[in-house]
């Protein structure tokens, strides 16, 4: 090891090295010519006294010693981002780059319509979106803001509850006229339901309809929400779906109301260091408006088909 104190730009160099598996698409995702990122992990590899990298048939393979700097380097990239996007615009303005993070279903089929209300009314804000269901640590600044289904622990982030939102059975209607309306928890088993397919997935839901769950149940397995939801839009089999969100597709039709339901809380969340930033702020807030008009649109949606 020597005195050197490698930059950012050398682990930069090494962390895409590290996720490409070779120089020549480390180069391309970073810009840079091959030649140069060479010279950023050979330079990392001295000031650090370590072997970074070997040669195997599929590429660069990272060594033990590489892979015990992966997280220090990508919470290095995360810190990089976040102060990229500090400096993108005056904390009293109402300009610059916000992070968001939230699960697929989320970000995909609720967030477009509430974040394009957003930019009519503040245009220069760009937003960044990062779709994940894993929870993105606010603390590490991998995100500003996140929409999450669990409340978060940290003390140093600002959390608001929106509401709970319903999740109940439904089934298309080319499906029902095919299959018949299912009248119980054991008739609507024997028909195409959809569902997942890793045993860790399918722990989520434990049971249904006081059924304990098996894969070998499920007509489609998927464990992506958002394919699951494909599925269900295009008839293939029965499956959950939050109740506000089913009420814009009126193909889809409730099924067995109350016997299958589930609640999720949705949770808006920031650091509280960027309470101070009138852009965080602006966002926060008009998710957190939206959001709770969302769960109050599910509420009164399930509230309808457990009357009807």
């Amino acid at each position: 090891m020597t005195d050197f104190e490698p930059g950012w730009e050398l682990y930069r160099s090494f962390l895409a090295v590290v996720r490409e598996g070779s120089l020549s698409g480390a180069a391309r995702q970073l810009g840079l010519t091959q030649p140069t990122v060479g010279r950023h992990v050979d330079a990392l590899e001295q000031a650090l006294g370590v072997g970074l990298f070997t040669r195997s048939q599929g590429g660069l393979a990272p060594t033990e010693g590489a892979l015990a700097l992966v997280a220090h380097a990508e919470a290095m990239a995360s810190a990089a981002e976040a102060l990229r996007r500090a400096a993108s615009g005056e904390a009293e303005d109402d300009s610059g780059t916000v992070r968001i993070t939230a699960s697929e279903m989320i970000g995909v089929e609720v967030l477009p319509p509430i974040l394009a209300r957003f930019r009519e009314k503040h245009p220069r804000i760009v937003i960044e979106m990062v779709l994940s269901n894993r929870s993105d640590d606010l603390i590490r600044r991998d995100a500003d803001i996140a929409v999450r289904m669990i409340r978060p622990t940290q003390s140093a982030l600002v959390a608001r509850k929106v509401g709970v939102v319903m999740l109940g059975m439904h089934g298309h209607r080319t499906l029902i006229e095919t299959c018949g309306m299912p009248k119980s928890a054991g008739e609507l088993l024997g028909m195409p339901v959809i569902g997942f397919d890793r045993e860790a997935s399918i722990r989520r839901l434990k049971d249904l309809g006081g059924v304990p769950l098996t894969r070998d149940l499920f007509a489609y397995r998927c464990d992506s929400d958002i394919g699951a939801f494909g599925a269900l839009k295009a008839g293939f089999g029965f499956g959950m779906c939050q109740y506000p969100l089913a009420k814009r597709y009126p193909d889809l039709v409730p099924v067995l109301p109350g016997a299958f339901q589930f609640e999720l809380d949705i949770w808006i969340v920031m650091h509280e260091d960027l309470k101070t930033s009138r852009r965080m702020r602006l966002v926060f807030d008009h998710l957190a408006e939206e959001m709770t008009a969302y769960v109050r649109e599910g509420d009164a949606a399930a509230k309808k088909v457990a009357g009807a």
